[in-house]
């Protein structure tokens, strides 16, 4: 069966910077880091956006130490891309600011996405988008102090099926000069369970065609991101689970939307790894976060994280999953996948839904969150996170 295409996509303005093809990588709390960034660019042959893990305004102000470490861009990453995260205007403002002063980045993305309950009790993240007022004014703080930077937002339909906010939102970001908008096509109620509803990214699509819209939501494969690109008339992709230990779902992502077919493998002729190469790419990241974080030991634990979704489908018994999921040093993780039978070819369905999947969760909000929808009192500094990273 041959591999779906579409004609080679045109490139994505995200101000000053063409995104040739149409792809960028989620950012995503603890795994979108320097090294594993630097993965994905590799397979992608340095085609495509990569975007930091949550950046939080009040610590980058503050000058926190880890998160001065989480903004630290290997020199061949080109446009540095930091997502923020804030609650109240001032502090974004400052942030902003910061960064465009100090030459830290070259493209800013807002988070009104993120469902998490330490986020959203604090009226941030996919919360925030429902207090209107309150969305408007960071919006208007983060374009007027970016100077020339770009600012985008990634955000989702709503709180929940009875307060959706995703069309208001994408108004709202358009007239306060937002660049492009990313749309998770789920509220924060759903985290990531159920079906992401890609009609939402389309209707969007339709109610701001003045900027940029991209889809975010249940592409696992790069048959996946044309089927959306088809059926929603969106810009392009944002893909975040789908790249949990495969970062070279990347190379598949730029040959399908050049309309070409990725390098030799299995059906479709994208990649399909033997275990042997996904080993390869084991040891090759926790080298890479060994050497981000300037001690080998803390690279590998973690490292950890990650070994259960590049093993996903491989015949692994649960004990050297186990032992591989608490290695504490490169050799001894080489170690262990030099026992396992590294001739084993990609297994069937590994290319299919990973990561987390829990969903109709009670969102935990600020109290009397839902009371008005323009009333932003009560909002201030105190309510900023001061640790980055999700």
């Amino acid at each position: 069966m041959s591999t779906p295409t579409l004609a080679p996509a045109p490139p994505l303005s995200i101000g000053p910077h063409t995104v040739q093809p149409p792809v960028v990588l989620a950012p995503m709390a603890g795994i979108t880091n320097a090294p594993f960034r630097t993965l994905c660019r590799e397979f992608s042959g340095g085609k495509g956006l990569f975007v930091s893990e949550m950046i939080t305004t009040r610590a980058l102000v503050e000058r926190n130490e880890k998160t001065m470490q989480l903004i630290h861009f290997d020199a061949t990453e080109k446009p540095r891309s930091i997502q923020l995260y804030g609650v109240d205007p001032a502090t974004v403002g400052k942030a902003v600011r910061m960064i465009a002063e100090e030459g830290l980045a070259d493209h800013i993305d807002l988070n009104f996405g993120c469902p998490v309950p330490k986020v959203t009790r604090k009226g941030g993240g996919s919360a925030l988008p429902y207090k209107r007022n309150l969305l408007r004014a960071i919006l208007r703080e983060a374009v007027g102090g970016a100077g020339d930077l770009p600012v985008t937002m990634k955000m989702r339909k709503g709180i929940n099926d009875d307060h959706i906010t995703y069309l208001d939102a994408g108004r709202i970001a358009v007239e306060e000069g937002v660049t492009a908008i990313a749309l998770h096509g789920r509220t924060a109620a759903q985290h990531y369970g159920g079906t992401a509803d890609w009609d939402a990214i389309a209707r969007l699509k339709e109610h701001v065609p003045e900027i940029p819209v991209l889809g975010n939501g249940d592409i696992w494969s790069a048959d996946d991101a044309l089927r959306m690109v088809r059926e929603t008339g969106c810009d392009g992709v944002v893909v975040g689970r789908g790249c949990l230990g495969r970062p070279w779902l990347f190379g598949d992502l730029v040959a399908a939307f050049e309309g070409r077919e990725a390098g030799a493998g299995g059906p479709g002729g994208y990649a399909r790894p033997t275990l042997r190469e996904v080993a390869a790419v084991m040891v090759r990241h926790a080298t890479l976060l060994g050497e981000w974080i300037g001690d080998e030991a803390r690279g590998v634990i973690d490292f950890r994280k990650h070994v259960a979704w590049y093993l996903k489908g491989f015949a692994v018994g649960s004990e050297m999953r186990g032992r591989l999921a608490i290695s504490s040093s490169i050799a001894e993780l080489s170690d262990g996948l030099a026992e396992l039978d590294l001739d084993q070819p990609w297994p069937l369905g590994a290319d299919g839904p990973r990561g987390r999947t829990s969903g109709n969760n009670r969102v935990v909000l600020p109290e009397g969150w839902l009371k008005d929808p323009y009333d932003c009192s009560g909002i201030g500094e105190d309510a900023e996170l001061d640790t980055s990273g999700g």
